[in-house]
């Protein structure tokens, strides 16, 4: 989903052509490397947005000695799916990395609902990690256990801490406007 919205955002600002978005991505930080983003896959989900009705082929560039170059707009129904497919984007994550195309186009959504979709988020995660601090307390461990319990526990306690602080952060910035 990701890669689809982050083709629709460039479709939006204007027409253009895979190559050329698959380059933009990896400026000025290699996301197409970190995410294992290849030429196939990016051609994949091209494919999969024009079925869906949401781009369309505008144009085919011919030059000597080169490839054509196939350009892409997107359709008045892919400028109302992108929204949708943004706040889908931040229901399903499980965490901000899965978040960040979302983060880098929340330009094309409102804001008051993906803090409230963060707000949801984070209020669930909270109850999840407090019903399994209650389980811990009601466990009964033998001594020779008390050393690998204390770290397992230490290490859900700090990710269960981080979790919070970042979507509290998230939430914060996108109401206050700084990002």
């Amino acid at each position: 989903m990701s890669i689809q919205i982050f083709i629709l955002s460039k479709l939006i600002e204007g027409n253009n052509y895979p190559y050329n978005i698959k380059k933009r991505l990896s400026e000025p930080i290699p996301f197409d490397e970190l995410s294992g983003l290849t030429e196939s896959k990016l051609y994949y989900h091209f494919d999969s947005l024009v079925k869906q009705g949401l781009v369309e082929a505008i144009e085919i560039i011919k030059e000597e000695h080169r490839p054509d170059k196939q350009v892409f707009g997107i359709t008045e129904k892919g400028r109302k799916e992108l929204p949708k497919k943004i706040y889908k984007l931040f229901e399903k994550a499980d965490g901000i990395n899965e978040m960040l195309v979302g983060i880098a186009n929340i330009k094309y959504v409102e804001r008051e609902k993906v803090v409230e979709i963060l707000e949801t988020k984070r209020k669930n995660y909270t109850e999840h990690w407090n019903h399994l601090k209650s389980l811990e307390q009601r466990m009964s461990v033998d001594a020779s256990k008390e050393k690998f319990m204390g770290f397992i526990s230490g290490y859900y306690t700090t990710k269960a801490d981080h979790t919070i602080y970042w979507l509290d952060e998230l939430i914060k910035r996108i109401t206050n406007e700084e990002i």
